[in-house]
């Protein structure tokens, strides 16, 4: 279907821009062609290919698209990115460092550590990975905001939907949309015994009289450390700053102490620390740890399983509500004081796309009818905390086509995208004709939709 196709594709282009974008940010312009320049902007040859891979990803196969395509893709970018510029288009650098925050904490996840990511992509530290960051993000924020300005006053009247739908309906090109589910949780941490905190501050306590009587502080920390990386590196966590996507406790400790001063036992979300503070360095600390998490016995995690199965039975014998079950009891606080409902994290929204969900959420809820519980069941952080879950089924539509009542909405962003897109493709053939721009001549055999070659008509 076309449209599909289509949608998918501007999607795509606009999600998965940072991605691609960070793929190529370490890559050596001297030894990689300039496919086009447009005003102040390039786009290099291997940005092409690597967006391209980017796409076709994202989409799984469904979705092929050319180099000329992925090209005019990019200069379509590159063009909104230069007038941006021009209209003064305002980016504060607050807004910047939220975004550069949240791609260091997306890619962290993704490979365990930061000095992981910063490895993976050839950046000298964590301070060079974030300045090209924040370059990629400064261009990303500069492109939807001019979007945002060209559409601003773009609406869409119910008549106008109306007679969207009913194209697409007449062309047989109606969309079909994926089954969408909704998800409330409860949560109970299985908590470690206060004999058994008391026996971790202990244990770190005499690790940090020995390390000050002589004892060396990194094999202190391979015998005894609980941080996974500890064999790679020591407990030797860097050079630290205040910036540094490391947890505000942990931060606070570090920059109270004194070079050559070890920290006192202190609590994070992963467990207990004590901190050797090596050498201050300008704004930065360079810091080795250790981490102690205490031990759950399995008595205790039996206990919480339990308590929670039998909180599961009076909901469902009508004993109390899930919303109450949930203020009452569920220990998640990001859920909590939402009845337990889960966010996206992709997305920010309630809405999970079926077929996309993490594999082992999908496996506990897939068979599950609206109004339905899963199985009480076992989950731990990469942090080491461990609870036990039980979900609720809040709704779920299956997959189906396209229908005026019942998706209404979304059949309105539809229209009013496909009303944006044209604003933009308008702006666009406006914009071509007082830019500067130079398409290698590889790149001019393209039949492009749009006149980038200047040509004459």
């Amino acid at each position: 279907m076309q449209l599909k196709t289509k949608h998918l594709k501007n999607i795509s282009i606009l999600t998965t821009l940072f991605l691609s974008s960070f793929f190529t940010i370490n890559a050596q312009t001297k030894i990689d062609g300039v496919a086009v320049v447009v005003g102040k902007n390039i786009v290099l040859d291997s940005d092409i290919d690597k967006f391209k891979q980017e796409i076709e990803l994202r989409s799984e196969g469904k979705m092929k698209i050319s180099n000329c395509e992925m090209l005019e893709e990019l200069m379509k970018q590159k063009l909104l990115a230069h007038h941006a510029v021009i209209d003064s288009v305002n980016v504060t650098q607050s807004e910047i460092d939220n975004k550069v925050d949240r791609s260091i904490k997306y890619f962290t996840q993704q490979y365990g550590s930061v000095d992981k990511v910063v490895s993976a992509y050839g950046f000298n530290d964590l301070q060079d990975l974030k300045k090209e960051l924040a370059r990629v993000q400064k261009e990303n924020a500069l492109i939807e905001k001019e979007q945002v300005k060209i559409t601003q006053k773009v609406t869409i009247t119910p008549e106008e939907v109306r007679v969207y739908f009913n194209g697409l309906k007449a062309k047989n090109e109606l969309p079909e949309f994926p089954a969408e589910i909704e998800l409330a949780q409860i949560v109970l941490n299985a908590e470690p015994t206060q004999k058994e905190i008391d026996r971790v501050i202990a244990k770190l306590s005499e690790i940090k009289k020995e390390v000050e009587n002589g004892a060396g502080f990194k094999l202190k920390a391979i015998i005894n450390s609980d941080d996974p990386s500890v064999a790679q590196n020591g407990g030797n966590m860097g050079l630290l700053k205040k910036d540094s996507p490391f947890i505000k406790e942990f931060k606070d400790v570090a920059f109270s102490l004194d070079e050559g001063q070890i920290s006192e036992p202190f609590k994070t979300a992963f467990g207990y620390h004590i901190i050797l503070l090596h050498k201050i360095r300008g704004e930065g600390r360079e810091v080795s740890h250790i981490l102690l998490q205490p031990e759950i016995s399995d008595e205790k995690l039996k206990e919480t399983e339990e308590q929670l199965k039998k909180l599961k039975l009076d909901i469902k014998e009508g004993k109390i509500s899930f919303e109450d079950a949930v203020k009452k009891y569920s220990e998640d606080e990001e859920t909590k004081n939402s009845g337990g409902l889960i966010v996206n994290p992709y997305t920010g929204e309630s809405n999970f796309d079926l077929t996309r969900m993490d594999p082992a959420l999908y496996g506990r809820v897939n068979e599950l009818k609206k109004g339905e519980l899963s199985e009480v069941f076992y989950d731990e952080t990469r942090g080491g905390k461990k609870m036990y879950k039980v979900i609720l089924m809040k709704n779920r539509t299956d997959t189906h086509k396209a229908d005026l009542v019942n998706d209404y909405v979304k059949i309105q962003q539809l229209a009013l995208a496909k009303k944006k897109e044209e604003k933009v493709t308008e702006w666009l053939k406006e914009k071509i004709q007082e830019t500067y721009i130079r398409i290698n001549n590889e790149h001019k055999e393209c039949n492009f939709k749009e006149n980038w070659k200047k040509e004459s008509k």
